[in-house]
Protein backbone atom coordinates (compact mmCIF):
# COMPACT_ATOMS: atom_id res chain seq x y z
CA UNK A 1 0.00 0.00 0.00
CA UNK A 2 3.21 2.47 1.05
CA UNK A 3 4.27 1.35 -2.46
CA UNK A 4 1.19 2.37 -4.07
CA UNK A 5 0.94 5.18 -2.63
CA UNK A 6 4.56 6.61 -3.56
CA UNK A 7 4.55 5.12 -7.24
CA UNK A 8 0.91 7.66 -7.55
CA UNK A 9 2.99 11.02 -6.37
CA UNK A 10 3.26 13.71 -9.20
CA UNK A 11 5.80 15.90 -9.67
CA UNK A 12 3.40 18.71 -8.50
CA UNK A 13 3.84 17.98 -5.94
CA UNK A 14 7.87 18.48 -5.76
CA UNK A 15 6.54 22.60 -5.07
CA UNK A 16 5.74 21.63 -1.47
CA UNK A 17 8.96 19.88 -1.26
CA UNK A 18 10.89 23.15 -2.01
CA UNK A 19 12.32 25.39 0.89
CA UNK A 20 10.65 28.82 0.94
CA UNK A 21 12.99 31.69 -0.65
CA UNK A 22 14.76 29.09 -2.57
CA UNK A 23 13.65 30.71 -6.14
CA UNK A 24 15.87 33.98 -7.20
CA UNK A 25 17.97 33.27 -3.83
CA UNK A 26 21.33 33.71 -5.94
CA UNK A 27 22.83 36.90 -6.98
CA UNK A 28 24.68 36.89 -10.17
CA UNK A 29 26.74 39.71 -8.79
CA UNK A 30 28.49 37.07 -5.53
CA UNK A 31 31.65 36.17 -5.45
CA UNK A 32 32.78 32.53 -4.44
CA UNK A 33 35.54 31.50 -3.04
CA UNK A 34 37.24 27.86 -3.56
CA UNK A 35 40.17 29.39 -1.03
CA UNK A 36 39.83 31.50 2.25
CA UNK A 37 40.67 35.07 0.86
CA UNK A 38 41.19 37.91 2.95
CA UNK A 39 41.23 40.95 0.86
CA UNK A 40 42.58 43.02 3.91
CA UNK A 41 46.08 40.80 2.67
CA UNK A 42 46.08 41.65 -0.27
CA UNK A 43 47.71 44.63 -1.21
CA UNK A 44 48.60 44.16 -5.32
CA UNK A 45 46.15 43.69 -7.58
CA UNK A 46 46.60 42.51 -11.10
CA UNK A 47 44.32 41.85 -14.57
CA UNK A 48 44.28 40.65 -17.96
CA UNK A 49 42.68 43.05 -20.37
CA UNK A 50 40.68 40.89 -22.79
CA UNK A 51 37.46 39.20 -21.20
CA UNK A 52 38.67 40.37 -17.94
CA UNK A 53 38.66 44.55 -17.83
CA UNK A 54 36.99 44.47 -21.56
CA UNK A 55 34.16 42.18 -21.52
CA UNK A 56 33.22 41.46 -25.16
CA UNK A 57 30.24 41.37 -26.81
CA UNK A 58 28.85 38.27 -28.54
CA UNK A 59 28.80 40.27 -32.13
CA UNK A 60 32.59 39.62 -31.42
CA UNK A 61 32.69 36.10 -31.67
CA UNK A 62 30.35 35.80 -34.69
CA UNK A 63 33.04 38.10 -36.62
CA UNK A 64 35.91 35.85 -35.38
CA UNK A 65 33.96 32.73 -36.95
CA UNK A 66 32.98 34.54 -39.50
CA UNK A 67 36.28 35.53 -40.94
CA UNK A 68 38.02 32.29 -39.75
CA UNK A 69 35.15 30.44 -41.68
CA UNK A 70 35.87 32.33 -44.61
CA UNK A 71 39.58 32.13 -44.24
CA UNK A 72 39.10 27.84 -44.66
CA UNK A 73 37.19 27.92 -47.40
CA UNK A 74 39.23 30.29 -49.45
CA UNK A 75 42.93 29.77 -48.45
CA UNK A 76 42.92 26.08 -46.98
CA UNK A 77 40.22 25.43 -50.17
CA UNK A 78 37.99 23.70 -47.49
CA UNK A 79 34.60 22.58 -49.26
CA UNK A 80 32.16 25.27 -50.01
CA UNK A 81 29.03 23.74 -47.77
CA UNK A 82 30.95 25.18 -44.65
CA UNK A 83 30.05 28.42 -45.62
CA UNK A 84 26.58 28.02 -44.86
CA UNK A 85 27.38 27.00 -41.19
CA UNK A 86 26.49 30.55 -39.14
CA UNK A 87 27.41 31.33 -36.48
CA UNK A 88 25.33 30.35 -33.24
CA UNK A 89 25.94 31.96 -29.96
CA UNK A 90 25.62 30.03 -26.50
CA UNK A 91 26.55 26.68 -29.12
CA UNK A 92 29.60 25.81 -27.70
CA UNK A 93 30.49 25.46 -24.20
CA UNK A 94 33.89 26.23 -21.98
CA UNK A 95 35.86 22.92 -20.74
CA UNK A 96 34.81 20.84 -24.15
CA UNK A 97 37.16 17.95 -25.18
CA UNK A 98 38.08 17.53 -28.83
CA UNK A 99 40.13 14.08 -29.39
CA UNK A 100 42.83 13.89 -31.71
CA UNK A 101 44.59 10.85 -30.13
CA UNK A 102 45.73 13.72 -27.47
CA UNK A 103 42.47 15.08 -25.87
CA UNK A 104 42.53 19.14 -26.49
CA UNK A 105 40.52 21.18 -23.67
CA UNK A 106 38.71 24.40 -24.78
CA UNK A 107 39.03 26.34 -21.33
CA UNK A 108 39.56 29.96 -23.09
CA UNK A 109 35.90 32.25 -23.80
CA UNK A 110 38.33 33.91 -26.69
CA UNK A 111 37.85 29.59 -28.44
CA UNK A 112 34.14 29.68 -28.01
CA UNK A 113 34.48 30.36 -31.60
CA UNK A 114 37.25 27.86 -32.52
CA UNK A 115 34.89 25.36 -30.83
CA UNK A 116 32.07 26.10 -33.05
CA UNK A 117 33.82 26.12 -36.07
CA UNK A 118 34.92 22.94 -35.56
CA UNK A 119 31.64 21.51 -34.80
CA UNK A 120 30.33 22.78 -37.94
CA UNK A 121 33.35 21.30 -40.06
CA UNK A 122 32.74 17.93 -38.23
CA UNK A 123 29.26 18.02 -39.22
CA UNK A 124 29.69 19.04 -42.16
CA UNK A 125 31.89 16.62 -43.43
CA UNK A 126 29.65 13.48 -41.17
CA UNK A 127 26.38 14.97 -42.94
CA UNK A 128 28.56 14.59 -46.57
CA UNK A 129 30.04 10.82 -45.72
CA UNK A 130 33.15 12.73 -46.11
CA UNK A 131 36.14 11.15 -44.70
CA UNK A 132 39.08 13.33 -42.76
CA UNK A 133 41.64 13.76 -40.23
CA UNK A 134 40.12 15.10 -36.74
CA UNK A 135 43.95 16.36 -35.91
CA UNK A 136 44.55 18.22 -39.13
CA UNK A 137 41.23 19.85 -39.16
CA UNK A 138 41.75 21.12 -35.39
CA UNK A 139 45.40 22.54 -36.67
CA UNK A 140 43.65 24.28 -40.13
CA UNK A 141 40.89 25.63 -37.59
CA UNK A 142 43.58 26.32 -34.58
CA UNK A 143 45.17 28.03 -37.99
CA UNK A 144 42.24 30.18 -38.67
CA UNK A 145 41.29 31.12 -35.98
CA UNK A 146 44.80 32.15 -35.16
CA UNK A 147 44.56 34.16 -38.54
CA UNK A 148 42.02 36.53 -37.19
CA UNK A 149 44.24 37.59 -34.25
CA UNK A 150 47.77 37.67 -35.78
CA UNK A 151 46.04 39.71 -38.57
CA UNK A 152 44.77 42.19 -36.04
CA UNK A 153 41.34 41.88 -37.18
CA UNK A 154 39.99 41.57 -34.24
CA UNK A 155 41.83 44.92 -32.35
CA UNK A 156 41.20 46.55 -35.73
CA UNK A 157 36.84 45.65 -35.55
CA UNK A 158 36.90 46.48 -31.48
CA UNK A 159 38.79 49.73 -32.06
CA UNK A 160 36.65 51.05 -34.56
CA UNK A 161 33.74 50.51 -32.46
CA UNK A 162 34.15 50.37 -29.29
CA UNK A 163 30.55 50.85 -27.63
CA UNK A 164 29.67 48.10 -29.74
CA UNK A 165 32.31 45.61 -29.09
CA UNK A 166 33.05 46.45 -25.27
CA UNK A 167 30.50 46.07 -22.24
CA UNK A 168 29.73 47.31 -18.90
CA UNK A 169 33.47 49.76 -19.13
CA UNK A 170 31.50 52.24 -16.59
CA UNK A 171 31.92 49.66 -14.03
CA UNK A 172 35.52 48.64 -14.88
CA UNK A 173 36.10 52.45 -14.21
CA UNK A 174 34.76 52.42 -11.31
CA UNK A 175 36.60 48.98 -9.85
CA UNK A 176 39.98 50.60 -10.75
CA UNK A 177 39.60 53.88 -8.89
CA UNK A 178 37.67 52.05 -5.88
CA UNK A 179 41.24 50.40 -5.56
CA UNK A 180 43.22 53.38 -6.36
CA UNK A 181 41.61 55.62 -4.42
CA UNK A 182 42.01 52.69 -1.05
CA UNK A 183 45.74 52.91 -1.61
CA UNK A 184 45.96 49.34 -3.51
CA UNK A 185 48.99 49.09 -6.09
CA UNK A 186 47.44 48.18 -9.88
CA UNK A 187 49.02 46.45 -12.97
CA UNK A 188 48.27 45.05 -16.29
CA UNK A 189 49.54 41.79 -17.57
CA UNK A 190 48.17 41.24 -21.13
CA UNK A 191 49.25 39.29 -24.35
CA UNK A 192 47.42 42.57 -26.18
CA UNK A 193 49.31 45.22 -28.34
CA UNK A 194 49.63 48.75 -26.49
CA UNK A 195 47.77 50.80 -28.79
CA UNK A 196 44.38 48.63 -28.41
CA UNK A 197 44.69 48.02 -24.65
CA UNK A 198 44.93 52.09 -24.84
CA UNK A 199 42.37 52.77 -26.80
CA UNK A 200 40.26 50.96 -25.25
CA UNK A 201 41.23 51.95 -21.74
CA UNK A 202 40.85 55.19 -22.42
CA UNK A 203 37.41 54.55 -23.42
CA UNK A 204 36.20 53.17 -20.32
CA UNK A 205 38.67 54.88 -18.08
CA UNK A 206 39.81 57.94 -19.38
CA UNK A 207 42.87 59.22 -20.83
CA UNK A 208 44.67 59.29 -17.66
CA UNK A 209 43.84 55.66 -17.21
CA UNK A 210 47.62 55.32 -16.78
CA UNK A 211 47.71 57.13 -13.78
CA UNK A 212 46.29 54.22 -11.86
CA UNK A 213 48.78 51.73 -12.82
CA UNK A 214 51.98 50.88 -11.17
CA UNK A 215 53.18 48.72 -13.87
CA UNK A 216 51.55 48.24 -17.69
CA UNK A 217 53.00 45.28 -19.56
CA UNK A 218 51.80 44.28 -23.05
CA UNK A 219 52.18 41.54 -25.25
CA UNK A 220 53.76 39.53 -22.83
CA UNK A 221 53.39 36.01 -24.23
CA UNK A 222 51.07 34.23 -21.75
CA UNK A 223 51.06 31.71 -20.52
CA UNK A 224 55.03 31.91 -21.38
CA UNK A 225 55.50 34.77 -19.50
CA UNK A 226 54.45 33.24 -16.29
CA UNK A 227 56.58 29.76 -16.59
CA UNK A 228 59.63 31.00 -18.93
CA UNK A 229 62.95 33.40 -17.75
CA UNK A 230 63.11 33.87 -21.69
CA UNK A 231 62.57 37.12 -23.00
CA UNK A 232 63.78 40.29 -21.24
CA UNK A 233 61.64 43.33 -20.82
CA UNK A 234 61.83 45.93 -23.68
CA UNK A 235 60.31 49.44 -22.76
CA UNK A 236 58.05 51.64 -25.11
CA UNK A 237 58.26 54.81 -25.73
CA UNK A 238 55.27 57.30 -26.02
CA UNK A 239 55.13 56.72 -29.51
CA UNK A 240 54.74 53.05 -28.69
CA UNK A 241 58.52 52.02 -30.43
CA UNK A 242 60.73 49.85 -29.04
CA UNK A 243 63.51 50.97 -26.79
CA UNK A 244 66.56 48.80 -26.29
CA UNK A 245 67.82 50.25 -22.60
CA UNK A 246 68.23 47.68 -20.51
CA UNK A 247 64.81 47.31 -17.78
CA UNK A 248 66.69 47.79 -14.04
CA UNK A 249 63.22 48.65 -12.56
CA UNK A 250 59.73 48.69 -13.54
CA UNK A 251 58.05 51.83 -13.25
CA UNK A 252 54.94 53.92 -13.12
CA UNK A 253 54.12 55.87 -16.05
CA UNK A 254 56.22 53.47 -18.35
CA UNK A 255 55.10 50.73 -20.43
CA UNK A 256 57.06 47.54 -21.15
CA UNK A 257 57.10 44.25 -23.51
CA UNK A 258 57.29 40.89 -23.63
CA UNK A 259 59.58 39.76 -20.20
CA UNK A 260 58.49 37.08 -17.78
CA UNK A 261 57.76 36.30 -14.39
CA UNK A 262 60.92 35.77 -13.04
CA UNK A 263 62.21 39.43 -13.70
CA UNK A 264 58.83 40.78 -12.10
CA UNK A 265 59.33 39.37 -9.36
CA UNK A 266 62.88 40.17 -8.83
CA UNK A 267 61.94 44.02 -9.65
CA UNK A 268 58.80 44.69 -7.49
CA UNK A 269 59.30 41.93 -4.89
CA UNK A 270 55.53 41.06 -4.67
CA UNK A 271 55.09 37.99 -3.71
CA UNK A 272 52.59 35.34 -1.84
CA UNK A 273 49.05 36.33 -0.73
CA UNK A 274 49.11 40.08 -0.90
CA UNK A 275 49.02 39.87 -4.86
CA UNK A 276 45.75 38.82 -6.40
CA UNK A 277 45.71 38.37 -10.19
CA UNK A 278 42.47 38.05 -12.26
CA UNK A 279 42.12 36.56 -15.57
CA UNK A 280 38.99 34.70 -17.51
CA UNK A 281 41.50 31.61 -18.64
CA UNK A 282 42.31 29.06 -15.91
CA UNK A 283 45.56 27.81 -17.70
CA UNK A 284 47.15 31.22 -19.67
CA UNK A 285 46.25 33.27 -16.74
CA UNK A 286 46.15 31.44 -13.94
CA UNK A 287 47.47 28.14 -13.10
CA UNK A 288 51.08 28.87 -12.99
CA UNK A 289 50.90 31.71 -10.76
CA UNK A 290 49.37 29.76 -7.95
CA UNK A 291 50.80 26.49 -8.18
CA UNK A 292 54.16 27.64 -9.00
CA UNK A 293 54.13 31.06 -7.57
CA UNK A 294 51.91 31.55 -4.91
CA UNK A 295 49.80 34.58 -6.16
CA UNK A 296 45.93 34.67 -5.17
CA UNK A 297 44.14 34.20 -8.21
CA UNK A 298 40.29 35.41 -9.19
CA UNK A 299 38.85 33.53 -12.24
CA UNK A 300 36.32 35.32 -14.20
CA UNK A 301 33.52 33.56 -15.43
CA UNK A 302 31.05 35.68 -17.34
CA UNK A 303 28.95 32.12 -18.05
CA UNK A 304 27.65 32.40 -14.42
CA UNK A 305 24.95 35.29 -15.08
CA UNK A 306 23.21 33.30 -17.09
CA UNK A 307 23.04 29.84 -14.81
CA UNK A 308 22.03 31.53 -11.82
CA UNK A 309 19.37 33.33 -13.74
CA UNK A 310 18.91 29.75 -14.43
CA UNK A 311 19.28 28.31 -11.31
CA UNK A 312 17.27 30.89 -9.80
CA UNK A 313 13.91 29.58 -12.02
CA UNK A 314 10.95 28.19 -10.29
CA UNK A 315 11.07 25.40 -12.94
CA UNK A 316 14.92 24.42 -12.17
CA UNK A 317 13.90 24.25 -8.49
CA UNK A 318 11.28 21.78 -9.25
CA UNK A 319 12.88 19.83 -11.44
CA UNK A 320 15.72 19.39 -9.76
CA UNK A 321 13.85 18.50 -6.39
CA UNK A 322 11.59 16.07 -8.01
CA UNK A 323 15.08 14.58 -10.06
CA UNK A 324 16.41 14.09 -6.21
CA UNK A 325 12.95 12.85 -4.62
CA UNK A 326 12.99 10.22 -7.70
CA UNK A 327 16.53 9.07 -6.98
CA UNK A 328 15.92 8.69 -3.52
CA UNK A 329 12.79 7.03 -4.27
CA UNK A 330 14.55 4.65 -6.79
CA UNK A 331 17.19 3.98 -3.96
CA UNK A 332 14.67 2.77 -1.46
CA UNK A 333 12.32 1.04 -3.29
CA UNK A 334 15.01 -1.26 -5.77
CA UNK A 335 14.65 -4.18 -3.43
CA UNK A 336 10.81 -5.26 -4.48
CA UNK A 337 11.16 -7.64 -7.08
CA UNK A 338 7.77 -8.30 -8.07
CA UNK A 339 6.49 -7.53 -11.53
CA UNK A 340 4.14 -5.04 -10.77
CA UNK A 341 7.32 -3.22 -9.07
CA UNK A 342 9.70 -3.71 -11.44
CA UNK A 343 7.17 -1.75 -13.65
CA UNK A 344 7.22 1.19 -11.22
CA UNK A 345 11.07 0.89 -10.76
CA UNK A 346 11.81 1.36 -14.86
CA UNK A 347 8.50 4.24 -15.28
CA UNK A 348 10.40 5.80 -12.69
CA UNK A 349 14.37 5.67 -14.62
CA UNK A 350 12.69 6.62 -17.78
CA UNK A 351 11.16 9.71 -15.93
CA UNK A 352 14.74 10.60 -14.33
CA UNK A 353 16.55 10.54 -17.39
CA UNK A 354 13.84 13.24 -18.73
CA UNK A 355 14.15 15.14 -16.01
CA UNK A 356 17.80 14.55 -16.19
CA UNK A 357 17.88 16.04 -19.91
CA UNK A 358 15.13 18.83 -19.22
CA UNK A 359 17.63 20.57 -16.15
CA UNK A 360 20.65 20.01 -18.44
CA UNK A 361 18.66 21.77 -21.38
CA UNK A 362 17.85 24.58 -19.58
CA UNK A 363 21.14 25.79 -19.38
CA UNK A 364 22.32 24.84 -22.60
CA UNK A 365 20.57 22.22 -25.07
CA UNK A 366 23.72 20.84 -26.53
CA UNK A 367 26.38 20.74 -23.64
CA UNK A 368 24.61 21.28 -20.18
CA UNK A 369 25.84 23.40 -17.57
CA UNK A 370 29.67 24.34 -17.80
CA UNK A 371 29.80 23.53 -14.10
CA UNK A 372 28.16 20.47 -13.59
CA UNK A 373 26.86 17.00 -14.80
CA UNK A 374 24.10 15.26 -13.41
CA UNK A 375 25.66 14.75 -10.24
CA UNK A 376 29.30 15.73 -10.87
CA UNK A 377 31.33 18.65 -11.08
CA UNK A 378 32.72 18.75 -14.90
CA UNK A 379 36.30 19.20 -16.07
CA UNK A 380 36.11 23.01 -16.25
CA UNK A 381 34.38 23.16 -12.76
CA UNK A 382 37.55 20.80 -11.18
CA UNK A 383 40.11 22.96 -12.81
CA UNK A 384 38.19 26.07 -11.69
CA UNK A 385 38.36 25.05 -7.67
CA UNK A 386 41.90 23.84 -8.27
CA UNK A 387 43.30 27.10 -9.99
CA UNK A 388 41.72 29.97 -8.39
CA UNK A 389 40.98 31.24 -5.27
CA UNK A 390 37.74 33.41 -5.52
CA UNK A 391 35.66 33.55 -9.05
CA UNK A 392 33.29 35.56 -10.18
CA UNK A 393 31.10 36.73 -13.08
CA UNK A 394 33.58 40.08 -13.71
CA UNK A 395 35.74 42.29 -11.37
CA UNK A 396 32.68 44.91 -10.75
CA UNK A 397 31.58 42.12 -8.52
CA UNK A 398 34.21 43.14 -6.56
CA UNK A 399 32.13 46.70 -5.82
CA UNK A 400 29.81 44.43 -3.50
CA UNK A 401 32.87 44.11 -0.98
CA UNK A 402 34.50 45.90 1.39
CA UNK A 403 37.72 45.27 0.87
CA UNK A 404 38.53 44.25 4.11
CA UNK A 405 36.03 41.20 3.42
CA UNK A 406 37.36 37.91 3.97
CA UNK A 407 35.77 35.39 1.52
CA UNK A 408 35.16 31.80 3.42
CA UNK A 409 34.47 28.44 1.32
CA UNK A 410 31.34 26.68 1.87
CA UNK A 411 31.36 23.38 3.22
CA UNK A 412 30.31 20.70 0.57
CA UNK A 413 29.78 17.66 2.32
CA UNK A 414 31.19 14.93 0.88
CA UNK A 415 28.94 11.72 -0.46
CA UNK A 416 29.31 9.69 3.29
CA UNK A 417 28.31 12.62 5.17
CA UNK A 418 24.84 14.90 5.52
CA UNK A 419 24.04 17.84 4.03
CA UNK A 420 23.98 20.10 6.93
CA UNK A 421 21.68 22.82 5.77
CA UNK A 422 22.20 25.35 8.58
CA UNK A 423 25.87 25.41 7.76
CA UNK A 424 25.84 25.81 4.31
CA UNK A 425 23.35 28.71 5.09
CA UNK A 426 25.29 30.11 7.71
CA UNK A 427 28.44 30.62 5.48
CA UNK A 428 26.81 33.49 3.24
CA UNK A 429 27.02 31.45 0.23
CA UNK A 430 23.19 32.40 -0.34
CA UNK A 431 23.87 35.88 -0.15
CA UNK A 432 25.84 38.92 -1.14
CA UNK A 433 26.84 41.51 1.36
CA UNK A 434 25.74 44.44 -0.86
CA UNK A 435 27.64 47.50 0.42
CA UNK A 436 24.95 50.77 0.92
CA UNK A 437 27.90 52.86 -0.20
CA UNK A 438 28.77 51.12 -3.49
CA UNK A 439 24.56 51.41 -4.49
CA UNK A 440 24.97 54.65 -6.86
CA UNK A 441 27.93 53.02 -8.90
CA UNK A 442 25.69 50.08 -10.07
Amino acid sequence: YIFFCVCNVSPSFSADLIPPGVCNLLNPSTIYANNEVDLDEVEIYGFDYDYTLALYSNTLDTMIYNTARDFLVKHYKYPEGISKYDYIPNFAARGLHYDIQKVSVFMGLCLLSQMTLLAAANDYFNSNDIEYDPGHLYKDVSDAIGMVHIKGYMYKWIMQDLEKYILRGDETYAVLHRLASHGKKLFLITNSPFSFVDKGMKYMVGKDWRDLFDIVIVQADKPHFFNSCGKPFRRLDSNGDLQWDKIKSLDKGQVYKQGNLFDFLRLTGWRGSKVLYFGDHLYSDLADLMLRHGWRTGAIVPELEVETRVVNTEQYAQGLTWLQALTGLLERMQMHRDPESKKVLQDWLKEREELRAVTKNLFNPHFGSIFRTCHNPTYFSRRLCRFSDVYMASISCLLNYDLSYTFYPRRTPLQHEAPLWMDQLCTGCMKTPFLEEMAHIR
